[in-house]
């Protein structure tokens, strides 16, 4: 899959540009941390700066070009730099191959971008490789290196004794070289490399027809394994649990004995014993990092002690659990232990969240579950009766929301049938007299135009939402979004429901409300409303304040064409320094 999106991306700028900006960013956001996960780094290079070059071609081209400008400046110094290592290295007997390594465009910009600094200010572009037989020479390079210049602080990881996840393993040193030139140096094993280059797909080549199986390799890829077969029947849990364990960085920690566990970013103490043993998890009541009682809840950062503190005989995990764990392997096993100790329990909590949520969306329950209508939900969940359905939504193995979309739309679905309205009857006193040739707001009402129609105010549909279209009474065709909670209230009022679509060929604006919240600091707002300059966005109007722990509340009206050019913007907007989150806004849909 990854090899074929390479081949896409490559052939990429014979598409058309809405098409290429939609490919370049499901790249960049799902193919090229997936390759990075798996540890195959050229397909990883390769794939951001191909994104990068199709989502921001001018920023693109100007790096490129600033980069080549230095070029010969770098080519000199990295000349020298290996003469110099080549002759010390030589002198104490490790061979080694000394390459330089190019900087690839969108690691620089991304680089610039968490910095808020220009190219000039990015110091490592200078970048050398130094490949060896053995562990050994490894370290004897390091030494070599660190007597010719001197080393950065802080700047030295060692992935050798803690590799990543993704089975790369190198030393990491930054340097002042020549002349004072900042100088970023990686020393690994021949092995190492090829691993790096090639990941995953380096081992399975040259595992074939080895004796026996892999026991580290087959270790590594647990993750992948464990991630095939969660049980997972939603799929945008599936979705939250790629997010969590293949595109986070990760954290290094240490076991009271010295062993390294590694963990995705944002782990706590939990993670840290689910990952130890399931029975460790669920009997774990407390913590101690670095020797310090700490809450549960605490944050592990790289380099950390962990100890955990468990019970012989306690009452299991809590469900509260599921909204602090940082690794989806620990969700499942919260879930696992939920769904086999507490199927009762379970089964009594689902019926009362979903008969909960029906009240509070304005329907009957009786009326929602007649007849064999949750049944036939469960099996669109792969669930085959109700009992065991409800014992799934009250230990999290499926969402209230997956639930309540499909009764909502199996009950809308009978409801029509019996009382179809008669719709052109309504359409010809809806029509005005000048009928217009084009739909009004770009809306088509049952695939015809010039009926009168009004985009609702409550939820502020764009084209690219899920619209549904309510008769009113006197004013026409209201359009709401799909999941607008005013078109889920009145279940006596169906027979108003009618088919509305966009029309895609008017290129109309559409007015939409968008949050951002972030750390304040100086020019935070000056570089939101940069990113909406730069892509020619109108606002319509701009509200700022700074509430409490110096948090920036930005509330933006923006005019825009449709939902693709909505989410780029939002995507955008959260790549801003400091800004910790993007939505859309309306009344009756909260964030979106």
């Amino acid at each position: 899959k990854l090899a074929d999106r390479l081949h896409n991306m490559r052939t990429l700028k014979y598409m058309p540009e809405h098409k290429q900006r939609r490919i370049a960013l499901e790249t960049l956001e799902i193919f090229a941390p997936l390759a990075h996960r798996l540890g195959i780094s050229n397909i990883k290079w390769e794939l951001e700066d191909l994104s990068f070059r199709y989502l921001e071609p001018e920023k693109y081209y100007e790096l490129v070009e600033k980069v080549k400008q230095k070029r010969r400046e770098r080519e000199q110094i990295i000349s020298e730099a290996i003469r110099a290592l080549s002759q010390r290295l030589g002198e104490v007997e490790i061979k080694a191959d000394i390459q330089g390594r190019p900087k690839h465009f969108y690691s620089i910009y991304k680089k610039m971008l968490k910095g808020n600094k220009d190219l000039s200010e990015i110091y490592d572009l200078s970048a050398i490789r130094i490949l060896v037989d053995t562990v050994k020479d490894c370290y004897g390079a390091l030494g070599v290196v660190h007597t010719l210049w001197k080393p950065l602080p802080l700047r030295f990881k060692d992935f050798i004794a803690m590799p990543k996840t993704n089975m790369y393993q190198s030393l990491h040193t930054t340097v002042i070289g020549t002349e004072g030139h900042p100088l970023e140096i990686q020393i690994r094993t021949i092995d190492m490399h090829r691993t790096s280059e090639y990941g995953i797909a380096a081992h399975w080549r040259y595992k074939e027809g080895a004796k026996g199986a892999n026991k580290d390799f087959d270790e590594k890829l647990a993750w992948l394994r464990q991630l095939s077969e969660q049980d997972s029947k939603d799929p945008s849990e599936f979705m939250e649990s790629l997010k969590m364990d293949i595109f986070n960085d990760e954290v290094f920690v240490f076991t009271p004995k010295g062993d390294v566990i590694d963990l995705p970013s944002g782990s706590i103490p939990i993670d840290f014993a689910y990952r130890i043993h399931t029975d460790v998890g669920n009997r774990c009541v407390g913590a101690r990092i670095n020797g310090k009682m700490v809450p549960l809840e605490s944050k592990l950062t790289n380099g950390d002690i962990v100890e955990v503190i468990t019970v012989k005989h306690g009452n299991g995990p809590s469900r509260d659990w599921l909204n602090i764990v940082g690794s989806s392997e620990s969700k499942n096993k919260i879930r696992a232990w939920f769904k086999k100790e507490k199927r009762e329990e379970n089964i009594i909590k689902g019926r009362e969240s979903l008969e909960k949520e029906s009240k509070k969306l304005g329907y009957d329950w009786r009326d929602l579950t007649k007849g064999d209508r949750l049944a036939d939900v469960g099996k669109k969940f792969n669930i085959q009766n109700e009992d065991d359905l409800m014992a799934a939504l009250g230990y999290g193995g499926v969402t209230l929301h997956g639930i309540m979309t499909k009764l909502i739309e199996a009950y809308k679905k009978e409801i029509r049938s019996k009382s179809p309205p008669d719709v052109s009857k309504i359409l010809a006193k809806l029509r005005p007299h000048n009928t217009k040739t084009k739909a009004d707001h770009g809306i088509l009402v049952e695939g015809e135009a010039g009926v009168m129609v009004r985009l609702a105010k409550c939820c502020n549909p764009v084209p690219g939402d899920a619209i549904v279209g309510y008769i009113t009474r006197g004013r026409g065709v209201s359009v709401h979004r799909a999941d607008c909670n005013n078109v889920l209230v009145n279940p006596s009022e169906y027979e108003r429901m009618i088919e509305v679509i966009w029309d895609f060929t008017l290129g109309n604006l559409y007015r939409v409300t968008v949050e951002v919240v972030g750390s304040d600091r100086p020019e935070l707002l000056t570089d939101v409303m940069m990113v909406l300059s730069e892509s020619k966005i109108k606002i319509s109007s701009l509200n700022a304040k700074i509430g409490k722990d110096n948090m920036a509340a930005i509330t933006l009206t923006l005019d825009i064409t449709n939902l693709n050019q909505l989410e780029h913007i939002m995507i955008k907007m959260r790549r801003v320094k400091n800004v910790y989150s993007v939505y859309r806004s309306a009344p009756n849909l909260g964030g979106v």
